[in-house]
């Protein structure tokens, strides 16, 4: 294999550009929903429980898809998988066109756009990450995390505009092309692995390269994707570090995707803000994520860690305690500032997770990976729907935001407590 420094541009830069569009372009529908809650509730009468629970599924399902995509993609390669997830998506999104009921939504919305986007959720970025980079792997997680994150947030001011001039169906259609568009990157310049290309990964050298594929040949991973992803939950399950990252994840999720992806913007519609406004507010949460989320990368290279994950929840707690208060009719300058606080920290906490579950489980990393993010949907999906719950039985959601604060600060202390690892697990 030639060694990855006598290219000008190596190849996993590029990997990691098409990665980048493909989980931009896979966020788009991820955006759609908040914004389409009020106008489905105008249409059809639906309350926001029914359509928080299709929403719920969504997050529910591209949580749970996560680890079994990885090992997909383990199996069968990245190109393939994650063109068809492109696919599935757009399939969806068309779908959803048709909708009259809530069980359609729930087929379209929940589960066809739940599976295809959780074959693009972050353990894409963790499988490209550790498949093609030794070196700068905390900047590339925090690259690709930023753009599905991003992508999500960035989207809502644009399908906010679009749902009041051209309605939600058209809001629809428009995810389901940019999905497409991506689909011949990704067939086109998306490669599987170094190996393939007679490479190293990206800062690796022959010795390190010589003793991973030594490792790996003394345990390998099974064939079949399922059962890889069975075995390596089961062996994952052993270990403490392990449950402290899915429980601190799972809270993360509820206080991103769940409360503020969800319902945010129809949060601050009842304090009388439109929706479009609003939107503008979480697209600028994604701009600052983009900042928020690289320079944790960076940090994580760096920095321990554990301690930046706690300093991530304390912080995310300490902003969503303010919030009931911060709401009103009209942008000022406090909620701005809230606006600018929660995007630097909406997927600050990625990086770090990734980077402990490549350093205690190895190789096994990306798969694990795709449990701890399956707990973050699953913290997610439960957040969507209850604080649904909450403002039909309350009348607001205050509740829900003292509630999440809470949690951030458990996550604080669980992440505070992981211990150094030992030897990766290969």
């Amino acid at each position: 294999m030639s060694s990855p420094r006598s290219r000008r541009i190596h190849p996993a830069w590029i990997v990691a550009a098409v990665g980048f569009l493909a989980l931009v372009g896979a966020a788009g529908f991820r955006a759609a929903p908040s914004v389409m809650m009020v106008p489905l509730e105008q249409e059809f009468g639906w309350n926001r429980t029914t359509i928080s629970t299709a929403i719920g599924l969504n997050i529910l399902l591209y949580g749970l898809m996560a680890p079994f995509a990885a090992a997909l993609m383990a199996r069968f390669g990245m190109r393939k998988v994650s063109a068809f997830a492109l696919i599935m998506i757009a399939s969806g999104s068309a779908l959803s066109t048709l909708v009259v009921s809530p069980w359609m939504l729930m087929m379209t919305w929940g589960v066809m756009i739940g599976l295809g986007t959780g074959s693009m959720a972050m353990v894409f970025a963790a499988t490209i990450t550790n498949t093609w980079f030794y070196a700068r792997k905390g900047l590339v997680s925090g690259v690709l995390s930023a753009g599905s994150a991003t992508g999500q947030l960035v989207f809502l001011s644009t399908y906010a505009g679009l749902v009041e001039t051209n309605g939600w169906r058209f809001v629809s259609i428009v995810v389901s092309l940019s999905a497409l568009a991506v689909v011949p990157l990704v067939l086109i310049f998306m490669k599987d692995s170094p190996a393939k290309l007679g490479i190293l990964r990206f800062g690796e050298t022959p010795e390190i390269a010589a003793k991973v594929a030594s490792d790996a040949a003394q345990n390998p991973a099974p064939t079949n994707p399922a059962k890889n992803a069975q075995v390596t939950l089961v062996d994952a399950s052993k270990n403490k570090t392990f449950w402290a990252l899915a429980i601190g994840f799972a809270i993360c999720g509820a206080t991103t995707n769940g409360l503020i992806g969800a319902h945010f913007i129809p949060s601050a519609h009842d304090h009388g803000m439109p929706e479009t406004t609003a939107a503008g507010l979480l697209a600028v949460v994604g701009i600052f994520d983009v900042f928020g989320t690289i320079a944790s990368g960076w940090l994580t290279d760096r920095v321990n860690p554990r301690l930046l994950l706690a300093l991530y929840y304390f912080g995310r707690g300490i902003a969503l305690m303010l919030l009931p208060v911060l709401l009103s009719d009209a942008i000022h300058p406090s909620l701005i500032l809230f606006v600018v606080i929660y995007g630097l920290d909406w997927v600050a906490t990625v990086p770090p997770t990734i980077a402990i579950c490549n350093e205690v489980f190895g190789k096994k990393g990306p798969v694990v990976f795709g449990w701890v993010f399956a707990s973050h949907q699953v913290g997610a999906s439960i957040a969507a729907l209850a604080a649904g719950v909450i403002r039909d039985q309350t009348g607001e959601y205050t509740l829900a935001w003292f509630g999440a604060a809470a949690l951030c600060a458990v996550a604080a202390w669980i992440s505070f407590r992981i211990r150094n690892a030992p030897a990766p697990v290969s």
